[in-house]
Formats: structure tokens, C-alpha cells, sequence
């Protein structure tokens, strides 16, 4: 009887030695589907609360308020896209309103940046004391509503019951805070104490982010503190001096507040129509919405032109 050869069974895939597997296809959909769900409420939101009103402030705009007969019968829209701006660059008031606000900017956005700058270096130097308290009370004036802190600044410059002049009685000095050619710098005394600490803890925060290894190499090259402050920190801290900087125009633009809460006691030195949102906020009360979206509009542009100005110039150092 003969051996019969054992057919061997084929190899199974378990035998077969493991090899690199083929990466799997994700599933189609997925992969653009979660980014929309997670910036579907942000995206809904800011369109809701940013984009809709300015686009309906500038269509607003393109239409003019004719009042017909005695002005009895409801006034009607007529569409005319040049007429709001042409009269808006006609209107002295407005134009001086922008001006003020220019040289409100000009002058008061240096000079806080700069305590702020000041601030944030003092407090963060090795010789510092206290530093918590200083910070806690640089950062104070800015925890106070706006509203609030022009309330109390009212009292201070009060012509009847300002305790600034009061301390100043027995030395023959009364400050005019309400004059025609001191009311800006009074408001922008207020908006300077306001946000000098909010700026300088952005400075203070950058001024924490230097590798200490910068600094100690600086030491050691044997530069002083001011040298160090001045050629190390701060341009080191530039960006986000160039950030408050954005900020602080943006709020030049929006000043209304201040201004506002010391009309009463102002004796007519501080109009209605003193920045340009208190005059677009007049053309409300008057009724001309169209009007008033224009002014809305032109302001935002200005603002816009700025602040795009301001980061072509100080971009030109980094690309450098």
C-alpha cells in the first residue's frame, strides 16, 4: 500500500506574515461638517450683531426724510444715495465735531499710552515693591463704569463745588475747566484716568512674556536698566503697544460718555453735537435716521482709513 502525499490546506490569512495596512478612508462629510458646527453660533451672532447693523446703517443712508405740507402728515424715504454725505460735508457742526475728535486722538492717545508704557516698566522692574497693589490700583479707575467715573469727575470740576479749585482758593488759581479752550483736555483728563490702567496691564502682561534669558544677557553686556528698558523691553512689547494704540483710536472715535454726562454743568461749552456720535445721536432725536446712519457711516470709514494707516506704518518696522 502506498504512502498518499497529504494535500497541505491553503495558507489562511492569520499564517500570512502582518504587513502594513492600508490607512482608512475617513468617512465623507465629516471632515467639514464639525468646524461648521462649532462656528455655526459665533458666525450667526456676529452677523446678527455686527454685520446686519452696518449694512442696514448704509442702506439707510442712500435714503433722505421729506416732510411734506405742515409737517402733520408722516414723512416718507425717498431714495438718494449722495444727499445724507453731501449734507453731513456741509454741516459745520459735524465737520468740527470730527476735528475735536482728531485732535482729542492726537493728543490724549500718546500721552495715556505713554503713562501706560511707564506704568507697566515701573511695576515690572526688579527694584519694585508692592507690585500687586500698584497693579490693583493702576487697573482701578478702569473697574468703575464710565458713566460713574464721569459722575464723579463732574463733581471735581463743579464751578461751585469743585474741591480742585477749593485747595487752589488761598493761592488766587481757579481752573477753567469749562472754557471753550479747556473742556476737551477736562474730557480728556477723565478718558486718560479711565483706561491708562486697562493699556498699561496689556503693556505689563507682554512685558511677562521676555525670556529672562534676554534680560540677563542684557545684564551682563552691562546695560543699565534704562537701556534695557529702552532697547530691549520695549521693542520687545511692540505689538501690543501697537494693539492698545488700535484700541485707544477706536474709543477716540466712540467718544460719547464723558462728554454727555458733563453736558448739563458744561454752561454751554460742551453742544450737542460735540463728537460725532452726539451729533448723530441729535440727528436721532430729530428724527432723521437716514442722516444719522450716514454720519455713522462716514465715522466708521475715517476710523477704518486710520487704523489701517497706523498698521502700514508700524508694519514697516517689522518687515525692516
Amino acid at each position: 500500500m502506498t504512502d498518499l502525499a497529504v494535500a497541505e490546506p491553503p495558507a489562511t490569512s492569520a499564517a500570512r506574515p502582518a504587513g502594513p495596512r492600508a490607512p482608512r478612508k475617513p468617512r465623507r462629510g465629516i471632515g467639514w461638517r464639525a468646524p461648521l458646527l462649532f462656528l455655526g453660533p459665533f458666525v450667526v451672532l456676529f452677523a446678527a450683531m455686527n454685520v446686519a447693523p452696518i449694512v442696514y446703517a448704509f442702506v439707510s443712508s442712500l435714503f433722505t426724510v421729506k416732510r411734506s405740507g405742515l409737517g402733520l402728515a408722516a414723512p416718507e424715504q425717498i431714495f438718494d444715495p449722495i444727499a445724507n454725505y453731501m449734507h453731513a460735508f456741509g454741516d459745520a457742526d459735524f465737520v468740527a465735531s470730527l476735528g475735536r475728535v482728531l485732535l482729542f486722538g492726537v493728543v490724549q492717545v500718546p500721552v495715556m499710552l505713554g503713562l501706560a508704557l511707564a506704568l507697566a516698566l515701573l511695576i515690572d522692574s526688579k527694584s519694585a515693591r508692592g507690585k500687586g497693589f500698584f497693579r490693583l490700583s493702576s487697573f482701578l479707575p478702569y473697574a468703575i463704569p464710565g458713566v460713574s467715573a464721569a459722575l464723579v469727575w463732574s463733581f471735581m470740576y463743579s464751578t461751585t463745588s469743585s474741591p480742585i479749585n477749593h485747595l487752589l482758593q488761598p493761592l488766587g488759581i481757579q481752573l477753567p475747566f469749562f472754557d471753550d479752550g479747556t473742556v476737551l483736555w477736562s474730557v480728556a483728563n477723565i478718558v486718560t484716568w479711565s483706561w491708562t490702567g486697562y493699556n498699561m496691564i496689556i503693556i505689563y502682561a507682554a512685558l511677562q512674556s521676555i525670556p529672562a534669558e534676554v534680560l540677563e544677557a542684557a545684564r551682563l553686556d552691562g546695560a543699565s536698566a534704562f537701556r534695557t528698558a529702552w532697547s530691549v523691553k520695549i521693542p520687545m512689547v511692540r505689538s501690543a503697544i501697537v494693539l492698545t494704540a488700535v484700541f485707544s483710536i477706536i474709543g477716540s472715535a466712540q467718544l460719547y460718555n464723558e462728554p454727555t454726562v458733563l453736558q448739563p454743568i458744561s454752561g454751554g461749552s460742551i453742544s450737542s453735537t460735540f463728537t460725532p456720535i452726539m451729533s448723530a445721536q441729535a440727528a436721532v432725536g430729530a428724527g432723521n435716521y437716514p442722516y444719522a446712519a450716514a454720519q455713522s457711516v462716514i465715522l466708521a470709514v475715517l476710523v477704518g482709513v486710520i487704523s489701517f494707516v497706523f498698521f502700514r506704518l508700524t508694519s514697516k518696522g517689522d518687515a525692516a
